[in-house]
């Protein structure tokens, strides 16, 4: 599944390609692409077009896109997104855009203004021209799915789902291409008084360790309350968002913690020593466009990350520790695998059995 990094490395390509364009076509070429949309496809169809994308938000592994009715005129993208791209440090995918510290608030919520691209450097222009319709574009890119910006002329990829053209004469087209089809697009009631229009089914989803207003105290506090592991709180999307299996193994290999260890027994500077190895983590994926291990994590360009060349725990079962040179272990863990170094993270000591007569358990 793809994480905070792969999904903000997509939202950052779409704020920069996408905003602002007012669409003209929608093509559902795959019912289960619009699962989640009750009224069926042509009904999916006609809520969108004739509207304006507003910037490209993300809360944890979602993203979302604003409506805006349309208002001012807009100026499309003046450079076509692959032709324009000369690597991943030229901000067509986003890397770079914002730097290597903080994320604004919702990540891409209007107003934020960190790391938005201005006329010069292909952005729409007059994004928010149009009054806001209280709708956004919810996308979940589930096992497999991408948000690719194509060349209308591009051949269609094997498994397009949907097809977004604009009215505009930049030549581009918005496409979810999903092999799996576990992800999708829904349309969605924004979240009364939210600021960056988020999408009311996932109002409960808890701000990502990268978010300004992420609340460290209020993190610490449930931990304590919660009787469960640190990895499971740390996959709880309630409680911590964004954060998945790959990055997960990442910091807590970073923070010598092991996997199950109970999160009661987490002291605060503990915690607040393990939250920082997962934003160290997140930020070193963002820095070089995510974690790719096949062809499914994309930018909306069609580029891999390149992160899994610096993973350290995750993938490498039998290989050296990089830091004691103790063989990586790898550990079955619901219905996935935790990877570990056997004696940088030791288990926690597990408690004996009272038997009739004995004294207390040490």
């Amino acid at each position: 599944m793809p994480e905070l990094p792969e999904v903000e490395v997509v939202r950052r390509g779409l704020e920069r390609w996408v905003t602002g364009r007012v669409i003209a076509e929608v093509q559902v070429l795959h019912p289960r692409a619009i699962r989640r949309h009750l009224a069926g496809p042509a009904d999916f169809a006609d809520q969108l077009i004739g509207h304006r994308f507003a910037a490209a938000c993300r809360r944890g592994k979602y993203l979302w896109l604003p409506l805006d009715a349309v208002g001012t005129e807009a100026t499309a993208p003046t450079e076509h997104p692959v032709r324009a791209h000369t690597g991943l440090a030229d901000g067509a995918t986003g890397h770079g855009a914002t730097g290597h510290g903080a994320l604004p608030t919702e990540h891409g919520a209007r107003g934020a203004g960190h790391g938005a691209p201005g006329p010069a450097d292909g952005a729409v222009d007059g994004a928010s021209g149009g009054e806001a319709t209280g709708r956004s574009v919810l996308g979940h890119l589930g096992m497999s799915g991408q948000l690719l910006v194509q060349p209308e002329t591009a051949a269609d990829e094997k498994h397009l789902r949907i097809r977004v053209r604009f009215a505009d004469a930049t030549g581009t087209e918005l496409r979810f291409v999903d092999q799996r089809t576990f992800g999708g697009l829904s349309l969605h009631d924004q979240l009364p008084g939210a600021p960056d229009g988020l999408p009311d089914v996932i109002g409960h989803i808890a701000r990502d360790p990268l978010d300004p207003a992420f609340d460290e105290a209020a993190f610490y506090a449930a931990l304590r309350r919660r009787r469960t592991t640190i990895k499971r709180a740390l996959l709880d999307q309630s409680l911590i968002s964004g954060v998945g299996n790959i990055y997960a193994d990442e910091a807590l290999w970073r923070a010598r913690l092991h996997f199950d260890r109970p999160t009661a027994s987490l002291t605060r500077p503990r915690a607040t020593e393990l939250l920082g190895h997962v934003r160290d983590v997140m930020r070193a994926a963002l820095a070089v466009g995510g974690t790719s291990f096949d062809s499914l994590y994309v930018n909306v360009n069609g580029e891999s990350g390149y992160f899994e060349r610096s993973l350290d725990a995750y993938g490498r079962e039998d290989e050296p520790c990089r830091r004691c040179g103790a063989p990586m272990r790898r550990s079955p863990w619901m219905n996935r695998s935790s990877y570990f170094c056997p004696r940088c993270q030791r288990p926690p000591r597990a408690v004996a059995p009272r038997t009739a007569g004995s004294g207390p358990t040490v």
